[in-house]
């Protein structure tokens, strides 16, 4: 049986981590800590999990195997340290934290504790993307990415920390995570420079440049409210070969290649968000999603948001 807690749970994102408990009998939910108490036993109440208002109470009395962080922004990076120090596997939503100390504080304790910490990018797991994955070879070799992440705001619903830069931590840093993960997938970079640029603070793009390939991740909160869908998510693939069109939120993966005309792709089944990475950590392995990966892919989004809030100057990155 793998305990799993929950350490925030400021984002509904956290029943990326309940949909796993409701599905398995192999996992159990055994608490939940919130600043708020009402938060804290609205998510507990169903599995008769102990309530804190403390994460750090929670760590030490219940001591669980994977803590779920999907708190408020601003006090994921702190939490997700306390978890790994306690001794637990991490599983997050993103963004896994706000500033570069904190992520560098992240990779200090996971790798003195040797706990995993998965980021969970479920964009891998959409069936366009397991299907692109597979066709990408007969794109040839691959230069360009350009993908667009547009969000609907719902500003009655966003409670106000959402709106505090200390406690939501940018534009760049929370949305284009995703995209910048998936094109690393695709080009297989491992170094270049990053940059950023926002405008009026919900429209925005980060670029990603390296050996042979560029990526641009346009993303904001600009879906207007009649819209029927959250956001048309999408990403282009551009190679030698062909291009490959990702339309995530259409659920279609349209390939056109020298030989062929555009044409929808058929798709597999995909996989919730925590799925994957609960069931690794549950069989003692590393998820797919790796420390290092989650990492990487977070530091890129901090450098855009920083890149973009200091002029827009391009920021070298390394993956090693």
């Amino acid at each position: 049986m793998t305990r799993i807690a929950i350490a925030g749970a400021a984002h509904p994102h956290v029943a990326y981590a309940t949909a796993e408990v409701d599905r398995s009998s192999e996992y159990e939910l055994v608490a939940v800590a919130d600043p708020s108490r009402e938060t804290a036993e609205r998510w507990a109440g169903p599995y008769d999990a102990k309530v804190f208002t403390d994460h750090q109470e929670l760590l030490r009395e219940v001591e669980p195997d994977v803590v779920m962080v999907a708190g408020i922004y601003g006090d994921r990076g702190r939490v997700v340290v306390d978890a790994l120090n306690a001794g637990s596997h991490v599983i997050a939503d993103k963004p896994l934290c706000t500033t570069l100390e904190e992520l560098d504080a992240i990779a200090e304790a996971a790798h003195r504790t040797g706990r995993h910490v998965t980021l969970l990018l479920e964009k891998r797991y959409y069936p366009v993307t397991l299907a692109a994955r597979e066709i990408a070879d007969r794109l040839g070799t691959i230069h360009g990415v350009t993908s667009s992440g547009p969000h609907k705001l719902n500003r009655p619903t966003r409670p106000d920390w959402f709106f505090e830069r200390e406690r939501y931590g940018g534009l760049l840093n929370d949305l284009a995570v995703h995209d910048l993960d998936v094109a690393l997938l695709f080009t297989g970079l491992t170094s270049g420079t990053v940059s950023g640029a926002i405008v009026d603070g919900r429209y925005g793009v980060a670029t990603l440049t390296g050996p042979g390939a560029l990526i641009t991740a346009g993303v904001d909160w600009m879906t207007p409210a009649g819209s029927p869908m959250h956001g048309d998510y999408r990403m282009k693939l551009t190679g030698t070969e062909g291009t490959a069109e990702l339309l995530w939120a259409r659920n279609r993966l349209v390939l056109t290649t020298t030989d062929l005309e555009p044409h929808d792709v058929p798709l597999p089944a995909g996989h919730r968000p925590a799925e994957l990475p609960l069931k690794a950590l549950a069989t003692g392995n590393e998820p797919d999603i790796s420390t290092e990966r989650s990492l990487l892919a977070t530091r890129l989004a901090l450098l855009a948001q920083q890149s973009a809030e200091t002029g827009g100057a391009a920021l070298p990155w390394n993956a090693g």
